[in-house]
This record gives C-alpha cells, structure tokens and sequence, in this order.
C-alpha cells in the first residue's frame, strides 16, 4: 500500500483506539512514510508532528494484559527530535507489523541518509580535541 508524491510513499497508517474493545472513536492517526513518521492528533484543533525516521535512536513495543486482550499495543519512539524527544504511539491495533514497519524503515532511511547511529548520538558534543590544532590559533 504505497501511495504519495516523489521519492516519499506511505507505508502504513493507524490509529489510536479508545481503550474500550479497541474501538477507533480517538482522532489520532499515525501515518509511517518512507522519510517520516507523522502524528496527526484533534478534531477541531489539529496539531501534526512528524518525526523524520532518520533521527530515530530507538524503539520500544509493549502490551499490557488489556492490550494483549483486544489486539492492541504501544510503541515507544526515542527520537534526536527537538520539540518530540518520545513520542508515544499507544492503543494502535496492528502494534508489531507497525513497529516492523517501522523499524525497516528507520534503517532505510539512515541507509539512504548514510547516517550512522553514532551519528546522531554524537550530534550535540563538541569536543575540541575533535578539531585541527591550527583551528583554535597559537593561544590554545
């Protein structure tokens, strides 16, 4: 199910279900692109947040008795993200294939990117043993 413009398609959506029976009266949704993870949340005031995949460090999957009960689960994602750091996706129903999907694509995306996770880790360190020796003059 790949659809969209250019290089960037849609590889999977879902969408949080309310709690009871896994029934989907919420208005998120969660939409995993080739490049990017978006979170669109609201009915009357909308709010989109997209994660780009290659700034994603990590991913937790977990199911609580309940969860497990209606075919749900929650998937945590650990991003190099300023404004979302964690971005929780919880009550989706297709929790594991999503995680997957998930998962591929954040290594394809780094691939693409030619990131290394490293990288990412390293980004916000300055370390001026890092730097040339003439890079700072003769008083340092």
């Amino acid at each position: 199910m790949a659809e969209g413009i250019g290089e960037n398609k849609m590889i999977m959506r879902e969408r949080k279900r309310w709690g009871f029976f896994g029934i989907p009266w919420t208005f998120t949704k969660y939409t995993l692109w080739t490049k990017k993870l978006v979170i669109e949340r609201g009915l009357f005031n909308s709010v989109e947040n997209e994660i780009l995949l290659y700034r994603v460090t990590d991913l937790t999957y977990s199911r609580t008795l309940f969860q497990k009960l209606f075919k749900m689960g929650t998937l945590t994602v650990y991003a190099h993200d300023k404004t979302t750091p964690v971005q929780i996706i919880k009550n989706i129903k297709h929790s594991r294939e999503f995680k997957e999907a998930l998962s591929d694509a954040v290594e394809k995306d780094r691939i693409r990117m030619k990131m290394r996770q490293s990288e990412l880790v390293d980004a916000g360190h300055f370390d001026p043993h890092d730097m040339p020796d003439d890079q700072f003059g003769d008083d340092f």
